[in-house]
């Protein structure tokens, strides 16, 4: 049986069964605690425990470097560290609490203790998401998983029905975006802890709102990450953009790639976990002829099979490789779906006017109609910002595989001055951004505040105690940023200001325009949500073109019994007046929404209530307006 979730152990063939050891402190019945370590290349290892006396206790290891020993009489919150060799001693690398921060001991955590009040949540469809991330550090003035709480049913009003958690593992001082994160199992002691992130979850789920977390399995921080102590989990083989590389295909990996494995199921089952983004997928290495992305996949399939729920698995890349998210039985890695690069530079090029960069391959409405209709807007075409052809054909992928943003944390805070399309464009065009987002044939995702028009920038911070590393990145981001020229200073990372000044002030909802944008958000998502054509994901009934030169896009969606919904776009920054035979549709369609209607605070439709056949319309400047056939649904 599979030890972390009572699994049968995997098909030996495919090589799954060595997935099987629980690292970690594990809490039993009879009040022992197990003691599981794997340090390959150790001679001794040791268990320096408080009970509260201090007690040094060795542990024995086995053929594939796992220590181990089971002590009676531990009580939760017991603190601990490995001594190694008889002299380095150091944490946990599967501990469940840091409360003394990344360089103290661990401590024991009994995840029994808590009464889960979910057992109806039978979870979402993933094709009915409607994605929400958030920073738990900046969401509230609290920065806490508990803070949160008293804000879901305004969420959940406003339409939004799952919660993305940027990382909460363990990370070095306070404040951080959480991809520092050094100890994978541990949840982030000043965000609340585990038992808080516990009860955030139980509220998610009452309230009807799924939970995704984002873990890192590509790197591990540089402050605090002793893992280089214990075992080969790094190889110089590869190289990452943050530093040394996970190592998933060479000696040792097998329980490298355990060690993963296991911490995915840790959120699943520990935690009720819905779903986890993996961040940034390109930058894990892996030439083994059966890649740890497949191998987790087939796993977590099997949990969710015996569970009798599903949990997903979202894949962040920028290589715009379709087999992520192709069926292992295709050749593919088996991932549910992934984040669409393309769709946000698409947009935010053509509405910004940006080209410097990774914009420089976008720009023109065709780039966003190839996306709209297949996925991603480069499928093997040339990309002149990489010099080299780039991705391949995502068209046969299902909808419901891509999730699309105007904004997320890493468009918004890898600026350099964190700023939000609030601050770079103007009211209408935030409006239509918003309605091409949640009127796509995709998953959409809103980036916390982005519904009501936040303008509070979300900008990089950190809290590291080196200042060698501070500057270290600091400099590096300089650089990162050189390829865009923009104008101005970079808000210091380390200086609490810039972590403070990045949250979000959630009393602008009810204010002005914020309110409005609100309203309008609300409205986008009824209207998803409510009427089938729209709540249809299948791209065989979709139909999208473009005028270059108008900056018109026309969308067109149909459900199975043959309802039709229209979408148009205006991008340009002018009125423009079209014949509706341009359109090619037949009579019969009524006007359903605006977003120049003065109730959306735009200055007035110029739209027709029915759409005319052959006789001229005006689309407002930078608007989105849909019509239907048949019955309107709000």
């Amino acid at each position: 049986m599979h030890p972390r979730s009572g699994l049968s152990s995997p098909d030996p063939v495919a090589g799954s069964e060595l997935s099987e050891v629980r690292v970690g402190a594990q809490c039993q019945a009879d009040g022992s605690c197990t003691f599981v370590v794997w340090a390959p290349e150790r001679k001794r290892v040791e268990l320096k425990l408080a009970l509260p006396e201090p007690v040094s206790i060795p542990l024995d290891k086995d053929a594939r470097g796992y220590w181990r020993v089971r002590v009676p009489g531990v009580p939760p919150g017991a603190l601990y560290i490995y001594r190694l060799d008889g002299h380095l001693e150091r944490p946990d690398p599967a501990s469940h609490s840091q409360p003394h921060g990344v360089h103290g001991p661990s401590q024991v955590v009994d995840h029994r203790a808590y009464s889960w009040q979910d057992r109806d949540w039978q979870g979402l469809d993933p094709g009915r998401m409607i994605i929400y991330e958030v920073h738990t550090g900046t969401f509230t003035p609290q920065g806490s998983f508990e803070a949160i709480i008293p804000r879901l049913p305004a969420l959940r009003k406003t339409g939004i029905n799952t919660l993305e958690l940027m990382p909460v593992a363990q990370f070095p001082g306070e404040r951080n975006w959480g991809y520092d994160g050094v100890y994978p199992f541990a949840v982030h002691d000043a965000y609340g802890g585990a038992r808080s992130l516990k009860r955030l979850v139980d509220a998610c789920h009452h309230h009807g709102l799924a939970v995704v977390l984002d873990v890192v399995y590509n790197h591990l921080g540089p402050e605090g990450n002793y893992l280089h102590d214990f075992g080969p989990y790094f190889t110089d083989k590869y190289k990452t953009p943050w530093g040394e590389a996970i190592n998933l295909d060479d000696a040792c990996c097998d329980e490298v790639r355990n060690f993963f494995i296991q911490n995915a199921l840790f959120w699943f089952s520990v935690f009720h976990i819905d779903g986890l983004r993996l961040d940034a997928v390109h930058a894990m290495v892996d030439m083994s002829a059966r890649p740890f992305l497949q191998e987790l996949t087939g796993i977590v399939r099997e949990f969710s099979r015996q569970d009798g729920r599903m949990r997903l698995l979202i894949a962040e890349s920028d290589s715009n490789d379709a087999r992520l998210i192709t069926p292992a039985e295709r050749g593919g890695y088996g991932l549910d779906a992934l984040w669409c690069d393309d769709f946000h530079h698409s947009l935010h090029a053509l509405i910004t006017g940006e080209t410097q960069g990774y914009y420089a391959d976008f720009g023109q409405l065709r780039h966003l109609v190839h996306s709209l209709r297949e996925g991603f807007a480069y499928t093997g075409g040339y990309s002149p910002y990489r010099k080299r052809r780039h991705g391949n054909a995502s068209r046969e992928r299902p909808a419901q595989q891509f999730i699309v943003c105007a904004q997320n944390h890493d468009q918004v805070g890898n600026r350099l001055l964190g700023e939000r399309l609030s601050l770079l464009v103007d009211f209408e065009s935030q409006k239509l951004c918003l309605a091409v987002v949640l009127l796509s044939p995709f998953i959409p995702l809103l980036f916390m505040g982005e519904e009501y028009g936040e303008t509070a920038p979300f900008q990089y911070f950190v809290s590291h105690a080196d200042a060698a590393l501070v500057a270290a990145i600091s400099t590096g981001r300089r650089k990162e940023f050189s390829s865009f020229h923009w104008q101005g200073s970079m808000p210091p990372p380390h200086d609490p200001a810039t972590y403070l000044g990045s949250k979000i002030r959630w009393e602008r909802r009810t204010q002005g325009r914020h309110q409005i944008l609100q309203a309008f958000t609300r409205a986008l998502i009824t209207l998803r949500q409510n009427d089938p054509s729209w709540a249809n994901l299948d791209k065989d009934r979709l139909r999208v073109e473009g005028w270059e030169e108008e900056k018109i896009l026309v969308m067109q969606r149909g459900d199975d019994l043959g309802k039709q919904m229209l979408c148009l776009f205006n991008f340009n920054t002018s009125d423009i007046r079209f014949s509706t035979a341009k359109l090619s549709l037949p009579g019969g369609w009524r006007r359903g929404l605006d977003s120049a209607e003065e109730r959306w605070g735009g200055g007035a439709s110029l739209l027709p209530a029915e759409l005319p056949v052959g006789p001229a319309i005006t689309l407002r400047r930078r608007s989105a307006a849909v019509y239907h056939q048949g019955e309107w649904l709000r």
